[in-house]
């Protein structure tokens, strides 16, 4: 059985002292993945770990977090053992369009991200409407060079659903973002994730779904043909392995929490969320 992590960071200084063997136990699974960039170098350094494997791709792009210097564990997207993974430590960072007009001209670039809005995780001591306005340029900045490049975007999006569609559908109505993308990590409502479903986006669930009731239910109205699934690893380590170092071929627990929820065969979820991925970032064509 094929699956496809569509979402992990298995190039980050988690894996620093087993990262490749943790890739080759992945692959040897029939696990492909998306690693993904979240700033300057981590976008750099996930291309160059894609080059060397078939079965593995990256994107490039600034997370809103890392748009202003901050320290935090995350008890929502970290496990419950704090030694599992790293605390997370971001430095203040524009966005560098010549810089990521490059990276996306390397083979193994599928898409744009991960960019967006988060007002969840803004640091006390600063003007909260200068960290808002600061990420809506990051995104704007963004969602122009995915258009520009013809590439979809992977979107990281945290208590600003409403403004993040909001934004999106700006860009849509003027005829942008051709490709779509994906809503990574969704934890909305069923509400939320019909709006972005009504702009041609996918909806990705990772390993939150194991253990969230709330959006258990959601998940059960998200049609598997616009459904992927993640691991965001290291991070949000799925039942059972809650409390562990996350890793991208966990993503069969995900699948396996879905078939369940939807009443249909593991297979059945393998299948679409594959055909699904490789639609969206085109992974035929790479």
């Amino acid at each position: 059985m094929k699956l496809i992590d569509s979402h992990c960071h298995v190039h980050f200084n988690a894996y620093k002292e087993d990262m490749d063997e943790v890739i080759q136990k992945t692959l040897d699974e029939g696990v492909f993945m998306i690693t993904v960039g979240t700033q300057k170098d981590t976008s750099k350094h996930g291309l160059e770990v894609a080059e060397r494997y078939e079965g593995m791709w990256a994107t490039v792009g600034l997370h809103p977090n890392h748009t202003v210097e901050q320290e935090f564990w995350d008890d929502d997207e970290l496990s419950p053992d704090e030694q599992a993974t790293p605390k997370i430590k971001t430095r203040a960072e524009a966005f560098d369009m010549a810089y990521y007009r490059e990276l996306v001209r390397h083979p193994k670039c599928v898409g744009i991200g991960e960019t967006g809005l988060d007002y969840y995780r803004i640091p006390e001591g600063v003007d909260k409407e200068t960290v808002m306005k600061n990420q809506e340029a990051t995104v704007r900045a963004q969602f122009d060079l995915a258009t520009e490049a013809d590439l979809p975007v992977v979107i990281h999006c945290r208590d600003a659903y409403a403004e993040q569609a909001m934004l999106i559908q700006e860009y849509l109505d003027a005829g942008k973002l051709s490709r779509r993308g994906v809503i990574h990590c969704f934890t909305g409502t069923r509400e939320e994730a019909q709006r972005f479903l009504d702009q041609g986006f996918y909806i990705s669930f990772s390993g939150i779904v194991t253990f969230s009731k709330a959006l258990q239910e959601v998940a059960k109205t998200i049609p598997l043909e616009k459904l992927l699934i993640e691991t965001d690893a290291p991070y949000l380590t799925p039942v059972p392995d809650r409390g562990k170092r996350n890793e991208p071929w966990r993503v069969k627990f995900v699948a396996e929490k879905i078939a369940e929820l939807k009443g249909v065969t593991v297979e059945e979820v393998a299948e679409a969320t594959v055909k699904n991925t490789q639609s969206i970032f085109q992974l035929d064509q790479k």
